[in-house]
């Protein structure tokens, strides 16, 4: 972990409620499904925000806007600047890819699996993904995923764009998946005879594991989403728990 003062450089909206922000000045690099944690003025708590992309020093955050901290986030000009606690969490593990990955996101689940497929890309793998939203005008980043070569699917759950039905109504047979998104979509994921991981989401206090408020009951005993996560393998997950 690493405190940093980053500057907007550029935004842009994805959807009605979906922008992406581009901060210049991280001093370390991040791994895929890692995430960070920004300061958002007049709140007492960070708002955690999976990284979409980091090289170059530049950082690439999609963020949804659902609450008023995350409307102020997405407020931000270029120029301004911003507090963020950069190297959080786990990130995936691109040694179990295999020949074949495929990766799979729901909604605001998608943004850290750019990177992902980007790594695994540039390790020369064949990449399918998976993309699910409620709604056509709800979907982005498909044309960036096609740009790196992937074999993009998108399904909708209204039929309105791509494939109707959800995320593994659009799944291929792969070595190895990689998921991010709702919990529905997560738990029936964990059906599949492939073998995967998959980031969570909780509510977080501090992002670096010294409250505990994320703990959750895991194969093994209680997990900080946090800090021994938040990606696991779908054996460690105990959905009922």
């Amino acid at each position: 972990m690493k405190q940093e003062t980053l500057t907007l450089v550029s935004k842009r909206a994805l959807t009605e409620r979906v922008t992406e922000l581009v901060l210049e000045g991280v001093t370390e690099p991040m791994k895929p499904g890692q995430f960070v944690n920004l300061a958002v003025p007049g709140f007492s708590l960070r708002r955690p925000i999976s990284v979409c992309d980091c090289r170059g020093g530049q950082l690439n955050l999609v963020i949804r806007r659902q609450g008023r901290g995350t409307e102020e986030l997405t407020a931000m000009e270029p120029g301004q600047t911003a507090d963020v606690l950069t190297g959080l969490g786990n990130g995936y593990d691109l040694t179990r890819a295999g020949e074949a990955p495929v990766l799979a996101g729901g909604g605001v689940g998608v943004p850290p699996l750019y990177y992902l497929a980007r790594m695994l890309r540039g390790r020369g793998l064949p990449v399918a993904v998976c993309l699910g939203f409620n709604t056509a005008s709800e979907v982005f980043y498909e044309e960036e995923f096609r740009a790196l070569g992937c074999d993009t699917r998108v399904a909708t759950a209204d039929g309105s764009y791509g494939t109707k039905g959800f995320v593994t109504a659009v799944l291929p047979e792969g070595s190895y998946f990689y998921a991010c998104g709702p919990v529905p979509m997560l738990r029936a994921l964990t059906k599949l005879a492939m073998p995967g991981e998959m980031s969570l989401e909780a509510r977080m206090g501090c992002g670096f594991g010294a409250c505990m408020g994320c703990s959750q009951r895991m194969a093994g005993g209680m997990r900080r989403i946090c800090r021994e996560g938040p990606v696991f393998r779908k054996e460690e997950i105990l959905w009922d728990a």
